[in-house]
């Protein structure tokens, strides 16, 4: 008998939720979300949030943001032209600055006139400051100075719990033994818990099932992660 005919999955974007209620605190981010909830009592005008990609940096940052009315730009987009812009507002956040795209001179001309004006100042990093790219000497020792609060790769506890986020948030109902399955066999990132479910949920809607067990299974099989029997 032929395979039924698979339905075409359409690969929908679905926009991340960086609310304060959607951000799941754990061992691994505990330090890092204390600060945020801090400002603005914290110990320097800048702050740097570091951690692997998918560690939740960028939604801490949001959440920060939100709450200081901040403003939120790429590396790439801070030019000597536009720091006092960027700096009116009084809260900023900088995204990537492990990216090597800096415009360095304005970047150091940014923190000094953020210190000067008691401006607030969160930096995003996937690198240690120690291994950031920075060529420039007073903008590296500038941003070594600057306290740092790291995201550190989630506990069990925390993937678990996002990979049941991740599920509702894309409204797909899966047994508590798929999510077990999968907090012991995927990758330890945030990333890597958003990248499976995207895929269960692409491979689910193709076939016209519900996710389960099995499926993981084959699904992590076919990236070299694990086959059903271990």
């Amino acid at each position: 008998m032929p395979d039924a005919p698979k339905q075409l999955a359409l690969d929908l974007p679905l926009t991340p939720r960086y609310g304060r209620e959607d951000f799941l605190v754990s061992p691994s981010n505990e330090r890092a979300y204390a600060l945020i909830e801090r400002w603005p009592d914290w110990p320097d005008q800048i702050l740097l949030l570091t951690g692997p990609q998918g560690s939740g940096k960028s939604h801490l940052a949001a959440i920060w943001a939100e709450v200081a009315h901040g403003w939120t730009v790429d590396t790439f987009e801070v030019t000597m032209a536009r720091v006092p812009h960027l700096i009116s507002n009084g809260a900023l956040v900088i995204e990537d600055i492990h990216s090597g795209e800096a415009d360095e001179p304005a970047l150091f001309h940014l923190l000094n006139l953020a210190r000067e004006r008691q401006a607030h100042v969160v930096l995003t990093s996937a690198l240690p400051v120690e291994q950031l790219p920075i060529r420039t000497p007073d903008l590296r020792s500038r941003v070594r100075l600057a306290p740092v609060a790291s995201l550190e790769p989630p506990d069990d506890a925390l993937l678990k719990a996002v990979l049941v986020k991740l599920f509702v948030d894309r409204q797909l109902v899966v047994d508590t033994t798929v999510v077990d399955f999968l907090t012991l066999r995927i990758e330890r990132s945030l990333a890597a818990a958003a990248a499976i479910v995207g895929e269960l949920d692409r491979e689910a809607l193709s076939r016209g099932r519900r996710i389960t067990r099995p499926m993981a299974a084959e699904i992590l099989g076919r990236a070299g992660g694990t086959e059903e029997g271990e």
